[in-house]
């Protein structure tokens, strides 16, 4: 049976999520995919840990200090890194160095983490075509939000003429809650921080940067644009007033905040922003922490995708998804099998 050894870089809630799903997976893998899989290597920013014959979940409570970098996942011997650090769209660190060094090696790499794929998308994308390597993305564009997905299989083949995206779960929250109890936003997201739904500083998620950083994923990797953060106009939701509110229940109309993408004559133009639907349209009706897509296209039409699942969990599952589409791609078993619980 072939080993696939595989390395996590960032060892936060998501890191760990994805360590303890991967683990209870092994199965699966051996199973469907003739492969066994070994999570030979975890770090942090300061510690970490690794063994060649593989770390089992009891011994992923205590990592070593000093453990942990570019080099020290080199040296894990690790076929497969999943980055899944802290996000920084504006430098690309920490993500960035771990992902470089990853794919110059010829690394498959799985990025959960925004910020390197926004910094410096068409540098990776490039590295990994010069070298070889799959580039694989749901985590970051979505998580349980089929995104990149839709556009690399559902919908092949045809044309993109639109896409609409509520990709924040933070926002969609806020503004749920404010129309379903007529708080301001203040209100609201004080509310939100005291039961854990938002952070406390919510500025990346309420100001429509992390919208922002999803829908240029979307853009660059799914589309194959090349557009950057000053490409696009960015609004959020932290001005938003009591009386606006009382004006959208008044018309009947459900505020979202919105990633939009349009293509025009071989262009692609993106913008973040409140946009309002009527009660009848679907994506009214993402309620709370969900979020959803809408793609339309020239022969499929309109294609509605809605994801709800909790975190940090999905996101994990969508770093293993793009795992197993990895397996598939380099000669493992074909076949797929759906496990349905009864």
């Amino acid at each position: 049976m072939r080993t696939l050894r595989v390395a996590i870089a960032g060892f936060g809630g998501v890191g760990r999520a994805t360590a303890n799903l991967l683990l209870i997976r092994r199965g699966r893998y051996r199973e469907l995919h003739g492969v066994d899989v070994r999570l030979v290597a975890v770090c942090g920013s300061r510690s970490g840990l690794a063994d060649p014959e593989g770390l089992e979940a009891d011994r992923l409570g205590t990592l070593e200090p000093g453990l942990s970098g570019p080099d020290f996942i080199a040296a894990s011997g690790a076929d497969i890194l999943i980055e899944a650090g802290p996000s920084d769209f504006r430098t690309g660190g920490p993500g960035l160095a771990y992902i470089r060094s990853a794919l110059s090696k010829r690394r498959d790499t799985i990025v959960i983490s925004k910020g390197a794929l926004v910094h410096s998308g068409a540098e990776l994308r490039a590295l990994a075509q010069a070298t070889g390597s799959l580039l694989k993305l749901s985590g970051a564009a979505g998580a349980a939000l089929p995104t990149i997905d839709l556009l690399d299989h559902s919908l092949t083949g045809c044309k993109v003429l639109g896409i609409e995206g509520i990709l924040n779960a933070t926002t969609n929250y806020l503004l749920d809650t404010m129309m379903t109890t007529g708080l301001d936003f203040a209100a609201a997201l004080r509310q939100a921080q005291m039961a854990g739904f938002a952070e406390a500083d919510p500025r990346n998620d309420t100001e429509g940067w992390d919208t922002a950083c999803k829908l240029l994923i979307i853009a660059n990797f799914g589309l194959g644009a090349d557009l950057t953060m000053d490409d696009l106009t960015v609004e959020g939701i932290q001005s938003v007033t009591r009386k606006r509110i009382e004006a959208w229940r008044a018309e009947s109309v459900v505020p979202k905040l919105v990633g939009e993408l349009t293509a025009t004559q071989g262009s692609v133009h993106a913008s973040v922003g409140i946009k309002t639907y009527p009660l009848t349209d679907p994506m009214a009706r993402v309620r709370g922490k969900d979020k959803a897509i809408r793609i339309v296209t020239d022969a499929m039409g309109e294609t509605v995708a809605i994801g709800s699942g909790a975190e940090p969990l999905a996101t994990a599952a969508a770093a293993l998804k793009d795992l197993e589409h990895i397996l598939q791609a380099r000669g493992s078993h074909p076949e797929r099998r759906l496990e349905i619980s009864s």
